[in-house]
C-alpha cells in the first residue's frame, strides 16, 4: 500500500492539505476536477431528458415521438450518456487519482484547460448539430449513413481533448514518481485508473481512425468510406469506450468500499492482476458487434468471443469476490461476526456511497455481466444482437453499474474537492435505491422484450404500415410498459442526484471537509478504520465466508441463465 508523504511548508502557495485524508491537493488540479465534474453533470442532465423521451416512445402505449425525432434524440442520448457524461467524469477521476491521491502537482494545467475546452466545444457542437436534424445517424453512425461534417468534427474535438487529458495523467504519474511524492506502490484506485487510461489510448486512436476519414468523406474530400472498414474501427472505439468505464468503475468500487466501511483489499496483488487482464483482453469483447459481418473469419470470431474474452471475465470475477470480501472482513473486524450475513445486515445501508456500491455491483454483475457474456457467444449472438436484449445488457452495465458508482462517489467529492457542505442528505441516502430500482425495471423490461423478438433499432415495434405483419406478443408490450415505468422511476432518481449536487454546490456552506460532513453515519471510516488494518492478516474469525456463499449463488445463477439461452436457441431451430 502507498504511504502518504506529508506536505512541506513550501507547498502552501500551490497546495492545500485535506483535513480528512491528509492528502496534498494541487489547487490547479482541484479546479480542473470541479470543471470536468460539472460538465459531466450537465451532459447527464441533457442525456437524461433524452432518455425519458426515448422511453416514452419505446413504450408502445404512449409512443411519444415521431420517427425523425426518435432517431435524432437517440443519437444525442447515445453520445451524451455513453461518451460525454462518462468521459468528463473519468477525466475528473484521472486528475484526482493522478495528482491528489499521489500528493503530486498536475503537469501543465494550462494544457489541461485546453483539453477541457476542446472536449466541451466538441460535446456542445455534437448536440447542436443533432438537434438541428443534421445527424440522425444514431450513436454508431454507420456508413453509408452520412451526418453533417460538424458532427464528426465535434466528436474529433472531444476525442482529442480526452486524449490530451489522458497523456497529462500519465505525465503526472511520471512526475510524482520522479519527485517522490508518495512512497511504496501506487494506490490501488490509481492503479485501476491507469488501466482505464491505457485502454483509453487504444480506444481514442481507434476512434480517430474511424471518424477522421468519415469527416473527410462528409466534406467531399474523399469519395467513399468502406462500411466494413468503418464498422471494424468504430467498434474498436465504441465498445472499448465502455471498457474504460468498466476499469474506472471498478477503481471507484474499491474507493467506495474504503470510504464507507474501511475495507482494504484482501490480496492487492491479485486485484492488480485483474486490472492487467482488462488491459490485455477486455477489448476482445468488441467482436460480438461484428459476428454477422462477412469480413472477419470464423476462427477470429470464435477465438475472440468464446475464448480470449473469458480472460477478461476472469478479471471481473476476481473483483467480484475481492471487493465484497474486503467489505465483509472490515465489517467482521467491527464485531459483526454472527452467522454468514450479519456483516451485510449491519452494513451502513443509509450511506449513499455504500448503497450505490452494492446496487452498482449487483446490477452490473447479475444482469449486465451475465447477459453480456451470454450475448458474446457467437451462436446466441446471432439471434440476440439486434433485439432489445442488447440495450438491456448495456443499460445494466453502463447506466446501472457505472453511473451509480459515479453518483455514489460524487457525494464524497462535494465536501472533499468542492469544499461545500453536502445538502439534502436524506435525498442522497435514498437516491441510489430509487435510481437502481428504476434501472432494474428498465434493464429487465428490455431484456425480456428482446427475448420475444422486439427490435432494438426500429421506432415502431408493430411495424405499422409495413407490407408484412409483425407478430409481437402481448407480453412484449407488457415488458416495454415495465421498461417505461422503470425509466420514469430512474429519471426521478436522476433528478434527486442532480438536485443534491446542484443545491450543495450552489447553496452549500463553503467549508473545509471534516469527518462529520462526509457520511450519513457521522463518522469517516477511511481514517478511523482503514489505516488501522493495513497489512493485517485475515484470520478465521473474520474470513469472508458470507462472500463465498454469495459468489457461489452468483455462479449458479450465471450457469442457469447461460444454458437456458442454449435451450432457447435449440427451440428456435426448425429441424427437430
Amino acid at each position: 500500500m502507498a504511504t502518504i508523504a506529508m506536505p512541506t511548508p513550501g507547498d502552501k502557495a500551490t497546495f492545500r492539505t485535506c483535513p480528512v485524508t491528509a492528502l496534498k491537493v494541487d489547487l490547479a488540479a482541484e479546479r480542473l476536477i470541479i470543471a470536468n465534474a460539472v460538465a459531466a453533470v450537465v451532459f447527464l442532465l441533457i442525456g437524461g431528458l433524452f432518455a425519458l423521451l426515448l422511453a416514452l416512445t419505446r413504450w408502445q402505449a404512449i409512443h411519444l415521438l415521431p420517427p425523425d425525432w426518435f432517431y435524432r434524440i437517440l443519437t444525442g442520448h447515445g453520445f451524451d450518456m455513453l461518451v460525454a457524461w462518462m468521459v468528463f467524469f473519468e477525466v475528473a477521476g484521472l486528475y484526482f487519482g493522478g495528482a491528489v491521491m499521489l500528493n503530486a502537482r498536475l503537469v501543465l494545467p494550462k494544457v489541461a484547460w485546453g483539453a477541457f475546452i476542446l472536449m466541451a466545444a466538441g460535446a456542445v457542437l455534437v448536440n447542436v448539430i443533432v438537434l438541428l436534424g443534421k445527424a440522425d445517424v444514431m450513436f454508431t453512425a454507420y456508413v453509408p449513413l452520412k451526418a453533417h461534417p460538424l458532427f464528426y468534427l465535434g466528436i474529433i474535438f472531444f476525442a482529442v481533448g480526452a486524449l490530451i487529458a489522458v497523456i497529462l495523467f500519465f505525465a503526472t504519474l511520471v512526475t510524482a514518481k520522479r519527485e517522490k511524492t508518495y512512497e511504496g506502490s501506487m494506490p490501488l484506485v490509481t492503479y485501476g485508473l491507469v488501466a482505464a487510461a491505457i485502454i483509453a489510448v487504444y480506444t481514442l486512436l481507434s476512434g480517430a481512425l474511424a471518424f477522421v476519414p468519415t469527416f473527410f468523406w462528409s466534406m467531399g474530400w474523399i469519395d467513399n468510406v468502406d462500411p466494413g472498414y468503418y464498422r471494424n474501427l468504430f467498434w474498436s472505439f465504441g465498445h472499448p469506450a465502455q471498457q474504460i468505464n468498466l476499469a474506472a468503475m471498478v477503481a471507484i468500487w474499491y474507493a467506495l468500499a474504503a470510504i464507507t466501511v474501511g475495507a482494504v483489499p484482501l490480496n492487492e496483488k491479485l486485484s492488480r492482476s485483474a486490472f492487467i487482464l482488462y488491459i490485455l483482453f477486455i477489448n476482445l469483447g468488441s467482436a460480438h458487434h461484428l459476428l454477422v459481418d462477412p469480413g472477419p473469419g470464423f476462427l477470429w470470431k470464435a477465438t475472440n468471443t468464446s475464448y480470449a474474452m473469458y480472460l477478461a471475465v476472469l478479471g471481473s470475477l476476481i473483483h467480484a469476490f475481492s471487493i465484497p470480501g474486503a467489505v465483509e472482513v472490515a465489517q467482521r473486524r467491527k464485531g459483526f461476526t454472527n452467522g454468514l450475513l450479519e456483516w451485510l445486515r449491519k452494513a451502513p445501508w443509509r450511506e449513499p456511497g455504500f448503497s450505490a456500491l452494492v446496487i452498482s455491483m449487483t446490477l452490473f454483475g447479475w444482469i449486465g455481466g451475465v447477459t453480456g457474456v451470454t450475448i458474446g457467444t457467437e451462436q446466441i449472438n446471432m439471434t440476440a444482437h439486434n433485439t432489445m436484449r442488447l440495450p438491456g445488457h448495456f443499460h445494466a452495465t453502463v447506466v446501472s453499474g457505472t453511473t451509480l458508482a459515479f453518483m455514489g462517489l460524487t457525494y464524497y467529492l462535494i465536501p472533499l474537492i468542492f469544499r461545500k457542505e453536502l445538502k439534502l442528505k436524506k435525498w442522497a441516502s435514498w437516491q441510489p435505491y430509487v435510481f437502481g430500482f428504476g434501472m432494474l425495471l428498465v434493464s429487465v423490461g428490455m431484456i425480456a422484450s428482446g427475448l420475444q423478438g422486439v427490435s432494438r433499432r426500429h421506432w415502431d415495434i408493430t411495424f405499422a404500415g409495413a407490407p408484412f405483419k409483425a407478430a409481437v406478443p402481448s407480453t412484449a408490450q407488457l415488458m416495454l410498459g415495465i421498461m417505461g415505468i422503470g425509466a420514469i422511476i430512474a429519471i426521478v432518481g436522476g433528478i434527486m442526484y442532480l438536485t443534491v449536487v446542484l443545491v450543495s454546490v450552489f447553496t452549500g456552506k463553503r467549508q473545509e471537509a471534516h469527518r462529520l460532513t462526509l457520511v450519513m453515519e457521522q463518522k469517516n471510516p477511511l481514517v478511523e478504520d482503514a489505516i488501522a488494518v493495513v497489512g493485517v492478516e485475515v484470520d478465521e474469525a473474520v474470513a469472508p465466508k458470507g462472500t463465498f456463499v454469495i459468489v457461489l449463488a452468483f455462479l449458479m445463477f450465471f450457469v442457469i441463465y447461460y444454458f437456458s439461452n442454449w435451450w432457447l436457441l435449440g427451440r428456435s431451430w426448425m429441424i427437430r
